[in-house]
């Protein structure tokens, strides 16, 4: 079973009402994330190896592999960063090589780099996010200023996003890629940076996104992470699949009893 684990009380709560209307729409598919045949190719290395995978709705899904195995590839393929070599990525049923805006207004991308716009101060970043997918509405900015004040980043709204930390432009672009309730949050790497208190709530968050309806796909080299907050797991290897399931599964697979993902 996976570990139980939770912040106070009040702020689950708030977490749970900023996450109210996340749910897809009447005609929503079953499947919210379809990989047919993924192949990513520079020049004669191999990337990625034709990867078949498909992740229902209402779920978090961790990608786990070592440095090197084409997670973050894949991550960019399904963000729409990248275009397959070979193979389609769908999400919620569009093609994102045919049906590009459908498919991509659908994702929220939080990379393990944050790269931002510092001369923009954070609040403006998140109104210039929420307009681009005509989202700059007052319940976008009420749902900002709720996320910036879980991460005790509220206070810095109207500061230049040049003068933040490593971990608060991870937050703030964690915070930019929720305001808009997408379907699917595609994550890499979700916990570089944060400090302890924030991993934790984002660990709540995730699963209060999940109740509400969305689905997280994330991937990660780090072993608890992944056992601490997945309900499914692919583990990678140069550029394949080579288990997966939930973690019971795979330890029958190993037929090791209680045996952890390491």
């Amino acid at each position: 079973m996976r570990p139980e684990y939770g912040i106070n009380q009040p702020v689950q709560e708030q977490l749970r009402r900023l996450m109210d209307g996340v749910g897809p729409g009447e005609d929503a598919t079953p499947e919210m994330l379809q990989l047919n045949g993924i192949v990513k190719r520079y020049g004669d290395f191999v990337a990625v190896n034709g990867l078949d995978l498909t992740v229902p709705r209402g779920e978090i899904f961790g990608f786990l592999g070592p440095n090197g195995a084409g997670k973050t590839t894949t991550i960019r393929m399904v963000a729409g960063v990248l275009e397959p070599t070979e193979g389609s990525v769908l999400v919620g049923g569009y093609d994102l090589a045919t049906h590009p805006v459908e498919a991509k207004s659908r994702i929220g991308y939080i990379p393990d780099r944050p790269y931002l716009y510092e001369k923009l101060s954070g609040g403006e970043f998140l109104r210039f996010v929420s307009g681009l997918w005509g989202k700059d509405e007052p319940p976008s900015e009420d749902r900002a200023d709720g996320m910036l004040e879980i991460f005790n980043l509220l206070e810095w709204k109207h500061e230049l996003i040049e003068s933040y930390s490593h971990g608060m432009r991870q937050k703030l672009l964690i915070t930019s890629a929720l305001i808009r309730q997408p379907e699917l949050i595609v994550v890499d790497e979700p916990m570089v940076g944060l400090d302890p208190r924030s991993a934790r709530i984002l660990k709540d968050l995730f699963r209060v996104y999940v109740e509400r309806g969305g689905t997280v796909f994330l991937s990660s080299h780090t072993l608890e992470v992944v056992e601490a907050v997945c309900d499914r797991i692919a583990i990678l290897r140069e550029g394949s699949i080579i288990a997966q399931g939930t973690m019971d599964e795979l330890r029958a697979q190993v037929d090791s009893g209680g045996a952890d993902l390491e």
